[in-house]
C-alpha cells in the first residue's frame, strides 16, 4: 500500500496540472498503447495488448501485455527487405502468420521470454498484417493460469516464487493485480523485467498505487496498458486500473464493451484495490463505496465468473455479488498479521467446456 507522503506528492502534483481525476491520464494513455510512429512506418496493435518498445523501418520490438497479438504495419516508402519483429514476454509456443503472406526467414525463443521472428516482407508490401500467438489459442480448451501479485521491496526473493511457479505443470502463463515494485522508478521497473528471465511463462499485469510513485506514466511505457481485455482458449481476461482506488469513467466505458464480449463463456476480471474489503480493518478498497457497488452490481448481471485481486497482503476466498473473489497479495510485500499466510500464489484450472474455473493456492514458506 502507499506511504502517506506518496500519497500527498501524487495529489500535489494533480493538483498542480489541473488534474482532478487521478486516474483519467493513466486511461488516456491506455489509448495510445500499441500505436507509434517511426521514419516512414506506422505500427498499431489490436487492443493495445503490446507496448511497442522501439520501431524502425526494419525492425519491431513489442512487449507483450496478451497471449495473443494482432499486428498492423505500413510503410510510406517501399518496405525493407527484411524486417526484425522481436516479442519480449512471449508465449513459448507463439508462431507469427503474415497477412499478405511473406516469407518466414527465420524465427528463434529464449529462455528470458523472448521471441523474434525475421521476415522478408518484399518491396510490393506496403501493409502488412501479423498475427503472433500459440497455435489453437483461439479455440476453446483447458488450461491452466498462476496469479500472483504484490512483490514491492520483496524483489530480491522473487526466484524462489518463479521457481515453484515454473515447476507447476501445465501453467500458460502468470496473472497479476499489480505492486510490482516499491515506487514505479525506472530502475525498479528494470529489475523487475530482469528478474522475469527466471519465469519460463510471460506474466500479464495491470499496475497497482506503487507503480504510480514516480510518474503514473511510467507503468505503461515498459509494460502497456493498465486496463485491457483479451480472449485466450475460450475464457475472457479483463484487467482493470483500480490502483486509485477507483475505476476512472473511461474504462467503465470500456468495461461496458468487454463484459458483453465476455457474457456467453467464462470471463476472469482482475484489478489490483478491491472494491470492498474482505476484511474491513485495513480500508482496502474503494474510496467510494457506492461505487463498489455499482461497479460489483454490473459485473454480476454480466455474469462474470471469477474476480481476482490484490492490495492486501494475504490469501482471502469470498464471494462478492455472488462472484467468486480471491485476494492474493503474496508477492512478498509486508504481510498481514493477522495470520500466517505468507508468500504465496495462485494456481487456476480453467476448462470451457465444462464452465469451470477452480482455485488452489500454493505456499511458497
Amino acid at each position: 500500500m502507499s506511504t502517506g507522503s506518496a500519497c500527498v506528492g501524487v495529489c500535489a502534483a494533480l493538483l498542480a496540472s489541473g488534474c482532478l481525476r487521478p486516474s483519467e491520464d493513466r486511461a488516456r494513455r491506455d489509448e495510445r498503447v500499441g500505436s507509434a510512429e517511426g521514419p516512414g512506418v506506422q505500427v498499431v496493435v489490436g487492443g493495445g495488448h503490446a507496448a511497442v518498445r522501439a520501431l524502425e523501418p526494419a525492425r519491431l520490438e513489442l512487449w507483450a501485455g496478451a497471449p495473443r497479438l494482432r499486428v498492423a504495419l505500413s510503410w510510406s516508402e517501399p518496405p525493407p527487405a527484411e524486417l526484425v519483429v522481436d516479442v519480449k514476454n512471449c508465449m513459448p509456443a507463439a508462431a507469427l502468420v503474415s497477412v499478405p503472406p511473406v516469407p518466414l526467414l527465420g524465427s528463434q525463443r529464449d529462455t528470458a521470454g523472448r521471441c523474434s521472428f525475421r521476415l522478408g516482407p518484399g518491396a510490393e508490401q506496403r501493409a502488412l498484417e501479423l498475427v503472433i500467438e500459440p497455435p489453437a489459442s483461439a479455440e476453446p480448451s483447458a488450461f491452466r493460469f498462476a496469479v500472483m501479485s504484490d512483490v514491492q521491496e520483496a524483489i530480491d526473493g522473487v526466484q524462489d516464487i518463479y521457481t515453484l511457479i515454473n515447476a507447476q505443470e501445465g501453467i500458460d502463463f502468470l496473472l497479476g493485480a499489480g505492486d510490482l515494485t516499491e515506487q514505479g522508478t525506472h530502475e525498479q521497473l528494470q529489475r523487475f523485467e530482469r528478474e522475469l528471465a527466471g519465469l519460463t511463462v510471460p506474466y500479464y499485469t495491470t499496475l497497482g498505487n506503487h507503480e504510480l510513485g514516480e510518474s503514473p506514466s511510467l507503468y505503461q511505457d515498459y509494460f502497456g496498458r493498465g486496463s485491457q481485455s483479451f480472449e485466450y482458449r475460450g475464457v475472457r481476461f479483463t484487467l482493470l486500473d483500480s490502483a486509485s482506488a477507483t475505476l476512472d469513467p473511461i474504462v467503465l466505458g470500456w468495461l461496458d464493451d468487454w463484459l458483453l464480449e465476455g457474457a456467453l463463456g467464462l470471463h476472469v476480471v482482475a484489478m489490483h484495490i478491491p472494491p470492498l474489503d474482505p476484511v474491513g480493518v485495513r480500508n482496502g478498497a474503494f474510496a467510494s463505496r457506492n461505487e463498489a457497488a455499482r461497479l460489483l452490481g454490473s459485473l454480476a448481471n454480466a455474469g462474470v465468473d471469477l474476480t481476482l485481486y490484490g492490495h492486501i497482503h494475504s490469501y482471502y476466498h469470498f464471494e462478492n455479488a455472488g462472484i467468486p473473489a480471491h485476494v492474493s497479495g503474496g508477492g512478498g510485500a509486508i504481510p498481514e498479521r493477522f495470520d500466517d499466510m505468507g508468500r504465496h500464489f495462485l494456481v487456476v484450472d480453467a476448462d470451457p467446456a465444462q464452465e469451470r474455473l477452480d482455485v488452489q493456492v500454493v505456499r511458497v514458506d
